[in-house]
């Protein structure tokens, strides 16, 4: 048995939404940025059609790109939310900054339950462990499935290139050691599913990402 990820590219940011799901139909919806009626039916009939049942909602992190469909998903399909602690002040900050770049929210509810760096995530047995991986954010996590050789990444590490870490709570140098005692410390077949753009490699971003040569 293994898990199957899906990915959804939502709203004007461009953000990948990730569905986590396994043969039982049991799934979990990571990052959920669809904001408007057209995003979030694109969700629903891919839940629908693949015969899912979403278990768990999970933030990387809690930028306003990554957080836009929260409420919708937890009223939806009657589960909470879980993150960092460490978010919270990101999280509760949503509405503010979804002013400034002028883009629709529905407030987010509050996290149920809070992740924490090497808790194991379980689906149908499967687990993914929870990687501290903070500089973008202040608490970002990701999320190792080491059976099937991929992670979710966030907003840590994409395709030849690093999250940003001007906004409140980055810090550059914090990126880059999460980067190197997190990520690269995994092996190089690793597939990389990150927030934005394209998939990558572990081993591709350890030889050709030019912020960490």
């Amino acid at each position: 048995m293994s898990l199957s990820v899906h990915a959804l590219t939502f709203n004007p940011f461009e953000e990948n939404t990730y569905i986590i799901y396994s043969e039982s139909g049991d799934c979990i919806i990571i990052d959920p940025g669809c904001f408007d009626d057209t995003e979030r039916s694109e969700l629903i009939d891919f839940v629908k059609e693949n015969n899912l049942k979403p278990v768990r909602l999970i933030n990387t992190h809690c930028h306003i790109d990554h957080i836009l469909g929260n409420a919708f998903v937890a009223s939806e399909y009657s589960i909470g939310l879980e993150i960092h602690e460490g978010e919270l002040p990101v999280l509760k900050a949503g509405m503010a900054v979804a002013g400034m770049y002028g883009v629709p929210y529905n407030p987010s509810p509050a996290p149920q339950k809070f992740v924490r760096e090497n808790d194991v995530i379980e689906l149908d047995g499967i687990g993914l462990k929870v990687l501290f991986t903070p500089g973008h954010s202040p608490a970002s996590i990701c999320f190792y499935n080491e059976q099937d050789k991929w992670v979710i990444g966030g907003d840590v590490l994409f395709y030849e290139s690093i999250g940003r870490t001007d906004l409140p709570g980055g810090d550059h140098d914090t990126l880059l050691k999460s980067i190197r005692t997190q990520l690269f410390t995994l092996p190089d077949d690793t597939a990389v599913y990150p927030g934005h753009g394209p998939k990558t490699t572990i081993g591709y971003e350890r030889m050709f990402n030019p912020y960490l040569r």
